[in-house]
This record gives C-alpha cells, structure tokens and sequence, in this order.
C-alpha cells in the first residue's frame, strides 16, 4: 500500500536562488547517513486502538503521535492496536515509509500489528503473517487459552545502503493468559530459526510480560535466542514503566515493550519516550526507540 507523496513550493524564486535554498537546506538538514553506513533507528509502539471518548480519543491524540514520530525518525517501526483508520492515519503521518500488515481478523478487521519502513532505505523481499495460536496459519485463530486473538507480522529487507539482509518481526502478545504469552514466545523463536542463517533479526513488540521478570522473557533472551537492546545499549535514557496508562512514567517501572535483536547488532542509545502535551500523552503506552548499528560492519 504506497504512500502518498506529498510536496509544495513555499513561494516562487528566481532558479538560481532556488537552487541556492535547495543546496543550503540539505546542508543543515540531519545528515544522511553514507552508503556503507549501517546505523538504524528502530521504534515500537503501542498506539492504543481508537476506543476513547475526548479527550483520550484518537483524533485528539493523533496530533501529538504525529509529534513524536517527527521527533524520531524511525527507519524501522513495529505498531500494535492499530485499527485501519489509525493505520491510514500513520500511514499520512510518516512520508516516506510503507508498511506490511493485516488486521488480527483478515484484511482490514480489528488491529494490526503492522511493521513500517522506509522505502527510500530498505527492499521488501519477503514478509508474511502469522497467528499466535496452535493453528499459525489459520487466520483469527486462537487456542492457547486467549480470549483475543493475537499474531505476528514479519518482513525480511534488503538495505539499499550495502546489501546487508535483516529481519523484522512484529507482535502482541495476550494481556490475559500466561500460557498464550509463553506458547507465543515459544512459537516466534521457532519461526525466527528458520530465517536465513546469520541474518540480523529486530524483535519488537507488546509482550504484556516484564522484562526480566517473566517466563516469555526468559525463553526470548536464552541461549541462542535473543538480546534486549535496552539491556545491551551503550547509553540509555531514563528507566521507565511502558505502560503508562495516561500517567506520568514510574521510575524503574516494568518494561512491556521491548525491542529485541540477534545477530550482529549493536546498540547504541536507547530511550522511553514519555512525550505529553498539558498532561495527554499520545497512547497508554510510551514508545520504546533503539538506535543501532546492524549487519556486517558491526
């Protein structure tokens, strides 16, 4: 599904000045990163389904989800709770990406857990979705003992900047049962062994599972498993709660949002951003970003 590509002249200038504006702007511009360069922002948000009435409904919130997404650039974005209309609302709020995904019921039904990229960055090679359930193909399906139905959408890309190939994997795991959440943890490991062999691997998702206190944690970051880049980052921002619940953040609270990696990753920085505007934040939950450096040249 493209974006649109939208663009307007400000006003009219003689072509040599303009040409000028156009130099000096890219000059200032956050620089892009050279062709062998292999740094990638990776974001993970759950941006809370479009249930609430003012002032916590979605177009009251939409604007400062905008915000954040500008503040951070993501290359690389896993959503979760997204309905359709909020996912053609992201879509508008991030030019320059594409995404992959489906709604938890088929098509365009009931929330996604989407992954978004940018295009001008990555190749779609392959991507597929599959159900947190004893019955992974089976779309809808769920039978672990969860009452809402939960799934995974992964994409594998080729970086247009040296080649290097890397998966993105995408979820939500149940809030209600322990069992669903292990047998989901279990599930993706199993279907993450069978990529491509050295390839690098980005995890992100909604675990509603403490990092390092619970079992699907435990199983994700095991042996020949996968890392949390929050533990493993250079540097990191303040230690939040994720879960906000349209709160300030609890320091050292529980993590439920993570971004895993493996393979040849590196983290960098690592930051819960916990922007609000006079006391509303844009979703229940906050936004985990990692800023890595992944492939080859790690």
């Amino acid at each position: 599904m493209p974006l649109a590509v939208r663009a307007g002249a400000r006003r009219r200038l003689p072509l040599a000045l303009l040409a000028l504006a156009v130099l000096v702007t890219s000059l200032i511009a956050a620089p892009a990163a050279s062709a062998g360069d292999t740094r990638l922002r990776v974001m993970t948000y759950n941006v809370r389904l479009a249930a609430d009435a003012p002032p916590k409904d979605w177009p009251s919130r939409l604007p400062l989800m905008k915000r954040v997404l500008r503040d951070q650039q993501p290359d690389l974005l896993g959503v979760q709770e997204a309905l359709w209309q909020q996912m053609r609302d992201l879509d508008g709020a991030l030019p320059g990406h594409d995404w992959i995904g489906m709604g938890r019921q088929g098509g365009t039904r009931d929330e996604f857990s989407a992954v978004f990229y940018r295009k001008d960055r990555f190749e779609v090679l392959d991507f597929d979705h599959v159900w947190l359930s004893g019955t992974p193909q089976v779309i809808g399906s769920a039978t672990w003992g969860n009452r809402i139905t939960r799934m995974v959408t992964w994409a594998k890309f080729r970086d247009r900047r040296d080649g290097t190939v890397l998966y993105h994997v995408n979820t939500h795991f149940d809030h209600q049962s322990e069992n669903a959440r292990v047998k989901s943890a279990e599930l993706i490991l199993e279907r993450v062994r069978g990529f491509e062999a050295g390839a690098p691997v980005i995890l992100t998702g909604d675990f509603n599972a403490a990092a390092g206190k619970t079992e699907p944690y435990r199983i994700l970051t095991g042996a020949d498993a996968f890392t949390d880049t929050w533990e493993t980052a250079r540097r990191r921002g303040p230690a939040y709660n994720t879960f906000g619940g349209w709160k300030a953040p609890v320091p050292d609270g529980d993590r439920i949002d993570w971004i895993l990696s493996r393979g040849p990753v590196e983290t960098r920085w690592a930051e819960i951003d916990a922007y609000q505007r006079d006391g509303l934040y844009p979703s229940d939950h906050y936004p985990v970003v990692a800023h890595v450096t992944i492939g080859k040249n790690t």
